[in-house]
């Protein structure tokens, strides 16, 4: 027998089963691309990641990590290229978009696969009726109140109602000590504060900017609440320099003291700390309409999540989308990120450590998350619209019903 032979013949055996057995076994490889990484402390998603491995041998997860800029511009790259990450972080502002490209995908048939609870889910994005987007993470905007100013002003509660807000701003204004009740930041180069400051009075009484998919600017409610502001604004309760100021400005003047409220991120909590360890601050939800008792809606910005359409791993895909929104992972990520949680179950860490979060915690689950602009085509060109026809209402150039009905006139021709 030619042993030399059949040793060599053993060999290449081995070396063929070895190869196909690595083929066998080999690990899935998914990418998870978002901006969060950076934002958390060093190592805190990849550990949530390699939990992720450890209960699901043979997936693994390559994270694809940068600031929030570089990361939608390279989503914006993968969609239209084909080479979309299997799994995508998400902001409410691009969904629209990037389901109409058809880059990202309908979660629809993967949660009907597995039997998916929904109703666990705070607030499922829909594009045409499909699922594309969990609210993972959610940074809700309360109102800040400076509480020495609210008692030398002779506020005492909290104001619940429009009219005890309007009475607690007239009360804390005092011109000649530059000092105001609100601040309103209405600048053409950063318009969010239509979302997050004007906006939101509709949402806080349960009211809708929409209807039937559609704008529907010209109804009561935000007709309503656009007379309601200017109101506030012919009564000088509003800090001077509207049309100049950016979102990041109401900190600025909060922390400050020039103001006694404000409508702000509860992810600015350690900054305004930061920036004045000393103020004695509380929180409270968004005042409703008089005679309104029913759930208020409360402004957001989301972390969220879907998965590529693209993607030749949805099933792994999909098993990274619900590990992170089961109600133990989702409280242990938003505990690290503070923040709110996407699945209805999920109790954050913080909400007994800390008395701020725990009240904003409290106001999250009375009420619900309302931001009518995630989904929707050129969000940043909405608000731009509308901000405008503000700007022209403060100045006396036009009524509030004018000022709907022309938003309403260019909105509709982006619909």
């Amino acid at each position: 027998m030619d042993f030399k032979k059949l040793s060599h013949t053993l060999k290449t055996a081995a070396a063929v089963w070895a190869l196909c057995a690595t083929s066998a076994f080999a690990d899935t490889t998914i990418e998870f691309i978002q901006w969060w990484e950076p934002e958390m402390p060093a190592g805190a998603l990849r550990g949530i990641m390699d939990d992720f491995e450890a209960k699901n041998p043979g997936i693994k997860v390559t994270l694809v990590s940068g600031p929030y800029a570089t990361t939608r511009d390279q989503i914006v790259v993968g969609a239209a290229s084909g080479t979309l990450s299997d799994v995508v972080g998400l902001d409410g502002a691009w969904v629209n978009g990037l389901s109409k490209q058809g880059a990202i995908a309908s979660m629809d048939e993967l949660m009907e696969k597995a039997n998916y609870d929904k109703s666990q889910i705070a607030d499922i994005v829909k594009v045409d009726g499909k699922s594309v987007m969990f609210p993972l993470a959610s940074f809700v905007y309360p109102v800040f109140v400076n509480l020495d100013i609210a008692k030398a002003s002779g506020v005492e509660t909290m104001p619940s109602t429009r009219s005890e807000f309007a009475e607690a701003a007239k009360k804390m204004t005092d011109a000649a000590k530059n000092q105001y009740g609100w601040v309103l930041p209405l600048s053409l180069q950063s318009p969010s504060g239509i979302q997050n400051d004007v906006m939101s009075w509709v949402w806080s009484s349960g009211a809708s900017m929409m209807k039937d998919g559609k704008p529907d600017l010209e109804n009561e409610a935000v007709v309503g609440t656009l007379e309601y502001i200017e109101q506030l604004n012919k009564d000088g309760v509003i800090s001077p320099g509207i049309f100049a100021k950016k979102e990041q400005d109401n900190v600025e003047e909060f922390v400050n003291g020039r103001v006694g409220m404000m409508v702000d991120t509860l992810a600015h909590v350690n900054l305004i700390r930061e920036c004045n360890p000393k103020l004695n601050f509380g929180i409270s939800a968004l005042p409703a309409a008089d005679g309104y008792t029913g759930k208020r809606g409360m402004p957001y910005a989301s972390w969220g999540i879907g998965i590529s359409e693209g993607s030749a791993h949805k099933e792994e895909a999909w098993k990274l989308v619900e590990f992170l929104m089961s109600p133990e992972i989702n409280g242990r990520l938003v505990s690290i990120a503070n923040a709110f949680p996407g699945n209805v179950h999920a109790k954050p860490d913080f909400v007994t450590s800390d008395p701020i979060f725990a009240e904003a915690f409290k106001i999250y689950q009375s009420g619900y998350p309302a931001n009518e602009f995630v989904g929707l085509l050129v969000p940043e060109e909405l608000v731009r619209n509308m901000n405008v026809e503000v700007q022209k209402m403060f100045d006396g150039g036009q009524s509030a019903k004018d000022a709907a009905a022309n938003t309403q006139k260019a909105w509709l021709a982006k619909f």
